[in-house]
C-alpha cells in the first residue's frame, strides 16, 4: 500500500543518514519525526519534529509509533525489542530480523553462508584459551574483532604469525565481551554494492563501488570499480539474494573482499543507507536516500542507473577547512551535516566529483 503524500514517515537515529533521508522524504511530499536522544541533531534539522529521548524509552516508542504511518531506521544498532515493539502498532522496514542478523558478527556469517554466500573462515571466540586455539586454527593470523556494536573499524585487533599462544588478557582488554576472530583475506579490493527491495518483491541495484579506507573509516569510493563484469554481476546478484531472504524492504548496503582470482566474499552487511551510496545523489538520476523512502512508502523503486563516473570522499574531521575550493570546482557535489563540532574522525560531510558521463550503467 502506497503512503498518501503528507503520511509521516518515522525515523529512529539523527545522525547524518538520517538528515539525508528526511530530506529525500520531503521532496516526495512526506513529513518525518527523528527519535534521537540528542538535542539538535543532524536530522533534526531538516525533519519536522524530533522525538528526544532513548531509543527504547516505552513511552517515545509509543509516540513514535502514534505519530507515523511507517518507521525505519537510520543505523543498524536500533535494539531489537524497540523494533519488535514499534511493529506490532505500524509497519517497521527493514524487518527486525536484518537488525537480528546484522547486529551480531557471527549470526551475519552464518546467515550469508546458510544462503550460499561465501565469507572468510571465522571462529567465535568466548575467553583467551579460545583465542589461542581459534588463532591456531588461522596459522597464527586473523582480526579479532567483537561481535556486536563495532563500527569504523571500532573493537578490532589484527593478529599476525601469531599461533603460539600468550594472549593473557586481551579479551579483557576488548571488554570481555562476545568476540570473532575472523581470517585474514589476501584481497585485491574492497567494494560495495547497494541495493533496495520494494514491498512488492522488486529488487533495484546500484553499480559496486570501490572503496578505501583509512584508519578503520571508509575515506573513499569510486564507481565504476575495477572489476570484471563478472565479479560485479554476481555481487549484485548476492545483494538480491540477502534481501529476498530477509523479505527486506528498503535500501541494504553489503560489503565484499575482491580475490586475486576475481571471487568475493561478503565481508558485512548494513541494513540501512550507507556511506558507500553517499555517490549516487551526485552521479544518479535517484539516490539510494530516495529509493529507500520509495521502498518504505510503497512507492515503485527508481532506476539506479548512473549517468556519470565519480568518485565520493568523505569530509572527516578538519577535512572541513577544505570546503571552499571545493565549492570553486565544477562538477563537485558538497553535502555537509550539519555538525557543529569538527572532531577526530568524526564525518563531517562528503563531496561527490563528477567524471566521464556515460549514457547508462
Amino acid at each position: 500500500m502506497m503512503l498518501a503524500a503528507g503520511s509521516t514517515i518515522g525515523i529512529i537515529g539523527g545522525g547524518q543518514l538520517g538528515r539525508m533521508l528526511a530530506m529525500a522524504a520531503a521532496r516526495l511530499g512526506y513529513r518525518t519525526v527523528v527519535l534521537e536522544p540528542q538535542p539538535d541533531c543532524p536530522a533534526a534539522q531538516v525533519a519536522n519534529r524530533q522525538i528526544t529521548a532513548a531509543y527504547d524509552d516505552p513511552a517515545a516508542l509509543a509516540e513514535l509509533a502514534a505519530a507515523s504511518a511507517v518507521v525505519t531506521y537510520e543505523f543498524e544498532n536500533v535494539p531489537v525489542a524497540a523494533a519488535e515493539i514499534l511493529a506490532a502498532r505500524v509497519p517497521v522496514h527493514p524487518p527486525a530480523r536484518a537488525l537480528e542478523v546484522a547486529q551480531d558478527r557471527v549470526v551475519e556469517k552464518e546467515f550469508l553462508n546458510g544462503i550460499g554466500i561465501a565469507t572468510a573462515g571465522f571462529h567465535p571466540v568466548d575467553d583467551d584459551a579460545g583465542l589461542t586455539e581459534a588463532l591456531r586454527a588461522f596459522d597464527g593470523s586473523g582480526v579479532l574483532k567483537t561481535r556486536r556494536m563495532g563500527y569504523d573499524g571500532k573493537g578490532q585487533r589484527v593478529f599476525r604469525n601469531m599461533a603460539s599462544g600468550g594472549f593473557a588478557g586481551v579479551c579483557e582488554a576488548m571488554g570481555s565481551v562476545p568476540l570473532i576472530l575472523e581470517a585474514l583475506v589476501p584481497f585485491e579490493r574492497e567494494i560495495s554494492v547497494i541495493g533496495a527491495r520494494g514491498a512488492d518483491g522488486a529488487i533495484a541495484t546500484y553499480a559496486p563501488a570501490e572503496n578505501i579506507h583509512r584508519n578503520g573509516i571508509l575515506h573513499s569510493s569510486t564507481v565504476p570499480a575495477a572489476i570484471s563484469t563478472t565479479a560485479a554481476d554476481a555481487a549484485r546478484a548476492a545483494a538480491a539474494k540477502i534481501l529476498n531472504a530477509l523479505d527486506y524492504v528498503g535500501v541494504i548496503g553489503v560489503e565484499f573482499f575482491v580475490l586475486p582470482d576475481g571471487a568475493l566474499l561478503a565481508n558485512e552487511i548494513a541494513p540501512r543507507v550507507h556511506n558507500s551510496g553517499h555517490w549516487t545523489e551526485a552521479a544518479c538520476a535517484l539516490s539510494q536516500f530516495e529509493q529507500h523512502i520509495r521502498a518504505v512508502a510503497g512507492l515503485p523503486l527508481g532506476d539506479p542507473r548512473r549517468h556519470s563516473d565519480c568518485v565520493m570522499e568523505n569530509l572527516i574531521g578538519n577535512d572541513i577547512a577544505r570546503v571552499p575550493a571545493l565549492l570553486a570546482e565544477a562538477d563537485v557535489l558538497v553535502h555537509l551535516y550539519g555538525k557543529a563540532e569538527a572532531r577526530l574522525g568524526r564525518k563531517m560531510g562528503h563531496f561527490t566529483r563528477l567524471g566521464r558521463r556515460i549514457a547508462q550503467s
